[in-house]
């Protein structure tokens, strides 16, 4: 517990907490730290509860689709299935809940896994020629040995069902036996050189099938690549017969009766071969060649792998990926299924990657009767049911869809209200798909049980086609509730090519649970508002215009700033809209602008129950230019206000009376008190012809915006693990000049009225723009937000402006802007580009510094004291700029509804003013005892509900202002703003700085959130250095900092967001939500929250084979691989070829589980045997003493009839 005292009166700008606050720039005269008017000293007395014990960073679970899968492998027993990827990571999936990722340390791509069958264990070979065996009776499975291949690499490996010993196959075509047990090599090695034929000159090539005889379990099967299959005598140590094709082998697969197998081959062929003659194949097809007319088979592409399964009730099942002919290109993957005549080809939308059959029984020499496929695509999982005629395919459980567009923003809402995900849920399941089996899901392996710590919780994903995706992650789960389109508020675009969708890319969501308002901001420079309602309705969506194109470029000097103010005195307490280039609904645009790309639906449209679209507000284009991109949005439905910014300016509209009430520039909003001496812009010539440029700019802007989000968003959406082009592409404006890298807006329209356009420019200047630049602009520049890709392992990450001189001590700036190194601090290109996090894509920091644009990066409505001398709390805007100042606007909002409806809001600057170090990133509320305050909203109401006379439609306001604790501690509340370098806590209205907190020197910040946590408030803050930091509120002590990401990228900063319960999501991979928590008590209570991976199940039984198949089909029971391939038979294998590494646990708890895994179970079994045995031996030893008592009680019989009558001397 910590009490924090602080006296507010007396405090001056020396003050440390003050000289923080104005960060010693002279013209900050009414910044934090001015000296308050409090009359008598008051103090704050808040009792902090929370320590660094109370929070522990770890991961919890991961959601979606495997990135980059490689492997496949099923447990039919057990019935969970395995995953492997390129990354070295491990999926388990089971029944919906359990759901486990495993992560290699080494990061190698996993080429085959295995499934120890229904003992819970697993074994995978990676890349890097190394095996792991995993304990997967704990419910975080962990590697209990490895052994690392020196001097060979892994090709294939095998297990035998109920086998300890795994069969290894290499490059060089040697095959190599490891105990699981133990995980150490045996002495047992079938060389290359004595599987093939003395004379054969050539190698037969890596080993790519290896398997034991169905028939018997000592003879084992190994095929070459080159088209040699040799079966093994195990006991015998030579070779039965040997198989030679002229086409490569892919795949083997017996028949059950282990008299025959089938292999597929390179030329698209499938051959079948019996034992009884090896010298050519009993049958040759090619299922997809056809006769040409010169009698020629058609050329095929290769059968990667071929399942040959037999049935009790029909004909055998061929089940083959590949082998489609080469005569169409483009053709999509297939997976074809034979059975008997009937050929049916299966269409994949991605390539396969891995199939397996499922059948009903885990033994080879027995009927498999297949029930399903497993099907890995390299961007999707299905299963298809073979048990029906038309093989549809089952309905999967799993969020494997996440990736479905590629995911561009994440928004995470934990405690949502509680009657959220059963509407949501509802309402999609209405729009999903049929046609799915009826049959349940197959993979049901595991147990999972909902923890007792769950609480409704809700991920809402954004993707690159406009959809907008509502996820229940409530309990560690993900389970989709509900999916929109915002392009259907938009008319087709015209010229439909491959990239029509880009338009719509999401860039941002804001949502209000409790109202179910939701607004969604696109790439293109628009904003759609949604309402939700459970009814059906004829909606007429209402679009608004708004010119964001404002600039600066009048500003000459300080002193003619100050005598040319843009609006009245910012101490006024009724200030005026401010509307340039605001048009109303439908309204006609001004001369030289020029609609958006995006054209919205005029006429009224029916829309399904759901989230239904009411306005839309677009950015204009001016000149042919394209708006900048949105930069900061917020929403709420108590003001039923809309407030966005760019970095041009600031647009605020009222969304219930669809009017704009706000439109000004970043520079208008300070008036008078503008704390920066800006510099003067080079004027720029005149336009040609203003629709000359319009014409070229909308005859352009479809290239040009595909290659704008083709490059925003490649790392979302790349497969390629090579970023350096993409970094190095990144490191250069695409909105600069190629002189001083100016992020300039090619228009030049005035935001205040009576400015006079500056005319035409020196004649130098003419060619400011490069040859062949389009007249238009990429829509993101330097101060919106974008990152670069890393390239290099640099321990500190510098910020977009490089903070020059902390950003606020720079006074002048030489006017020569052609010499960049006229500024006190420089970077190189080379260097700029090496910071490998620099949000700067300018090459020139000291450019972007001069820069007089200032971004909106945050906004934040609430109940709060926009001036000092403030009695009462009112509506506020609090805005925050890449420039590291907070300006608070005052608003004047109608009470009554009839009033609200009529009357219009007023609102304009106040002229109060906070500044930080850096882009100002969250601003949040707390009342004096260090509660947080929630935002006022609206109780959600449906408009299209039946009307009720006896209970009209009312607005249900809920507020939470902070008077209403001043009869405890006094007028006022505690803001916290945190920036990308700092932290501060003010004190409202006195806007004093209580406490300050510099997060970071060498980095910068990307995410903050004000979060609750542990019963209290915290500031959670994810850096671009990979720092995860919490400081608790309102001391800004710092309770965790830990490295967690060393190595970012822009799809992580785009997607990391925290939220209340202490838990935090990024995306991990461009197809994978990873989800994480900084709480130890969820920590602690993780262990519950997961689900079970090995439940005890009993083997089945095998089949009994009958006498006579047992008398005459050979005695497979007595083949002993422990008296073959064990040391004291074949040896030691030499050290040098293999290094056995213990696991994780050390030896000791190597071995115990181990024995656990692997021993107690065959130990088990062994046991059992033995007393099977030993009753058999028992009984038919009873059976023989009774046979002998009676036959002895015979003969005692028949003498004593002899001597019945004899007398004792005849004897």
């Amino acid at each position: 517990m910590k009490k924090f005292r602080k006296v507010l009166d007396g405090l001056t700008t020396s003050s440390p907490a003050s000289g923080a606050g104005t960060m010693g720039s002279p013209s900050c005269g009414s910044a934090a730290g001015t000296p308050t008017t409090a009359p008598t000293p008051k103090e704050i007395d808040i009792q902090e509860t929370l320590v660094s014990e109370n929070f522990q960073l770890c991961k919890t679970v991961r959601h979606g689709f495997p990135y980059q899968p490689t492997a496949l492998a099923f447990d039919p027993v057990q019935k969970i299935l395995a995953i492997g990827s390129r990354s070295g990571g491990v999926r388990i999936l089971g029944r919906p809940g359990v759901d486990c990722y495993c992560q290699h340390e080494s990061g190698a791509a996993v080429l085959q896994l295995q499934f120890l069958i229904n003992e819970g264990a697993l074994v995978t070979a990676c890349a890097d020629d190394t095996l792991h065996l995993w304990n997967l009776r704990q419910r975080r499975p962990a590697v209990l040995h490895s052994l690392k291949f020196n001097r060979e690499r892994i090709t294939f490996c095998h297990l035998p069902f109920q086998s300890k010993w795994l069969y290894v196959g290499t490059e060089r075509g040697n095959t190599h036996i490891v105990n699981i047990e133990s995980f150490i090599l045996s002495g047992y090695v079938i060389m290359w050189n004595k599987a093939i034929e003395l004379s054969t000159k050539t190698h037969p090539g890596p080993v790519v099938h290896l398997s034991d005889s169905p028939k018997d379990e000592g003879k084992l099967l190994v095929g070459f690549e080159s088209g040699t299959v040799v079966q093994w005598d195990l006991r015998a140590k030579k070779v039965d017969f040997r198989i030679y094709y002229d086409e490569a082998i892919h795949s083997v697969s017996w028949h059950h009766e282990g008299k025959q197998f089938m292999c597929s081959h390179s030329d698209g062929s499938l051959t079948l071969w019996s034992l009884r003659n090896t010298t050519r194949p009993v049958q040759v097809t090619f299922p997809h060649g056809k006769i040409l007319k010169d009698g020629k088979k058609e050329s095929c592409k290769p059968i990667l792998k071929v399942e040959y399964k037999t049935t009790r009730s029909s004909e055998p099942f061929i089940i083959f990926s590949g082998g489609l002919s080469y005569d169409k290109a483009g053709r999509r993957p297939t997976l074809t299924i034979m059975h008997g005549k009937a050929i049916t080809v299966l269409e994949m939308d991605h390539p396969i990657v891995e199939f397996m059959v499922l059948c009903e029984t885990p033994y080879n020499n027995e009927v498999q009767d297949p029930y399903a496929v497993v099907v890995l695509l390299e961007k999707d999982l299905i299963v298809v049911d073979l048990t029906q005629s038309n093989f549809p395919v089952f309905e999967n459980p799993y969020p494997m869809d996440v990736h479905e567009s590629p995911v561009t923003c994440t928004a995470y809402f934990a405690d949502c209200p509680p009657d959220i995900i059963p509407i949501l849920y509802s309402i999609g399941a209405k729009h999903k798909k049929t046609g799915y089996s009826q049959k349940e899901w197959p993979v049901s392996g595991g147990t999972w049980t909902l923890g007792s710590h769950t609480y409704p919780e809700i991920i809402v994903t954004g993707h690159a086609d406009g959809s907008i995706k509502f996820w229940d992650a409530s309990a560690i789960t993900l389970q989709m509730l509900y999916k929109m389109k915002t392009s259907k508020v938009f008319e087709k675009p015209k010229g439909g090519d491959s990239g029509e969708d880009d338009p719509f890319v999401v860039q941002m969501v804001s949502w209000c649970p409790q109202s179910r308002i939701f607004c969604v901001v696109g790439i293109s420079a628009h904003i759609i508002l949604y309402r939700f309602s459970k009814y059906d309705a004829n909606a007429q969506i209402v679009a608004l215009e708004v010119s964001l194109q404002c600039e600066a470029e009048d500003v000459i000097s300080p002193s003619e700033t100050e005598n040319n103010p843009c609006f009245s005195e910012p101490g006024s307490h009724s200030p005026q809209p401010h509307h340039p280039h605001a048009t109303s609904p439908r309204g006609g645009t001004p001369e030289g602008m020029k609609d958006s790309c995006l054209k919205v639906k005029e006429r009224s449209v029916r829309v399904p129950p759901g989230y239904q679209a009411e306005l839309v507000v677009q950015l204009q284009w001016v000149d042919g230019e394209p708006p900048q991109q949105i930069t900061s949005v917020d929403i709420n439905s108590a003001y039923g206000l809309l407030a966005f910014g760019n970095c041009n300016g600031l647009a605020v509209v009222d969304y219930l009376q669809k009017t704009i009430l706000l439109c000004m520039s970043t520079l208008d909003l300070y008036g008078s008190s503008d704390p920066y001496q800006r510099l003067t812009r080079s004027p720029r010539r005149n336009r040609q012809s203003t629709s000359e440029f319009c014409m070229r700019g909308l005859s352009n802007f479809y290239s040009d915006s595909k290659k704008r989000i083709r490059t925003s968003y490649q790392s979302l959406t790349e497969l390629s693990d090579n970023q350096q082009s993409i970094d190095m592409e990144r490191s250069r404006s695409p909105t600069s000049d190629h002189v001083n890298g100016h992020c300039t807006s090619p228009t030049s329209q005035p935001c205040s009225a009576g400015k006079p356009r500056v005319p035409v420019a020196p004649e130098g200047r003419l060619a400011r723009r490069g040859p062949g630049r389009p007249p238009f602009r990429k829509a993101q520049s330097a101060a919106c937000m974008e990152i670069s890709l890393p390239v290099s392992h640099t321990e500190g990450y510098a910020s977009r402006r490089a903070m020059l001189q902390q950003l606020h001590g720079v006074t002048m700036y030489s006017h020569d802007e052609h010499h960049s190194t006229s500024t006190p601090y420089c970077w190189s290109e080379r260097e700029s580009r090496e910071n490998s996090f620099s949000r700067s894509r300018s090459s020139s920091v000291s450019s972007i510094d001069r820069d007089t644009k200032e971004a909106i990066t945050t906004l934040q409505f609430g109940e709060s004291y926009a001036r000092k001398n403030d009695l009462l709390p009112t509506p506020c805007l609090w805005v925050g700029t890449s420039l590291g100042v907070v300006l608070l606007i005052p608003m004047s909002i109608p009470t009554d509804q009839e009033e609200r409806m009529e009357e219009s809001v007023t609102m304009g600057p106040s002229g109060a003013m906070l500044m930080l170090k850096g882009s100002v990133l969250r601003v949040g509320f707390l009342d004096c005892f260090g509660t947080l305050i929630q935002s006022p909203y609206e109780i959600w109401r449906d408009s299209n509900a039946p009307e009720d006379p006896d209970r009209p439609r009312k607005r249900k306001l809920v507020h939470f202002s902070p008077s209403s604790s001043q009869d405890a501690c006094g007028e006022g509340h505690l803001a916290v703003v945190c920036s990308e370098r700092q932290a501060k806590v003010f004190l409202m209205p006195s806007q004093s700085c209580l406490f300050v907190h510099n997060i970071t020197e060498s980095s910068f910040v990307l995410r903050a959130d004000i979060v609750s946590a542990c019963n209290s408030v915290c500031l959670a803050c994810f850096c671009a250095n990979g720092h995860v930091m919490m400081l608790s509120l309102p001391s800004l002590r710092p309770l965790m900092d830990v490295n967690y990401l060393p190595l970012t990228d822009m799809r992580i900063a785009r997607t990391f967001c925290f939220t209340h319960g202490g838990q935090a999501l990024y995306l991990s991979s461009p197809t994978e939500i990873q989800r994480i928590t900084y709480s130890q008590e969820m920590c602690d209570n993780l262990q519950e929250m997961l689900g079970e991976l090995f439940t005890p199940i009993e083997t089945p039984e095998a089949q009994n084979r009958g006498f006579l198949k047992g008398f005459f089909g050979g005695n497979t029971n007595t083949f002993d691989r422990e008296e073959l391939f064990g040391e004291a038979a074949a040896g030691k294998a030499s050290r040098s070829l293999a290094q056995h590494i213990p696991g994780q646990a050390g030896m000791e708890g190597m071995k115990v589980a181990a024995s656990g895994v692997v021993g107690d179970l065959a130990r088990a079994r062994i046991a059992l045997d033995e007393r099977g045995q030993r009753l058999g031996e028992l009984e038919e030893r009873t059976a023989l003493m009774m046979t002998s008592a009676e036959s002895f009680s015979k003969h005692a019989h028949e003498i004593m009839l002899k001597c019945k009558d004899k007398k004792w001397y005849q004897f």
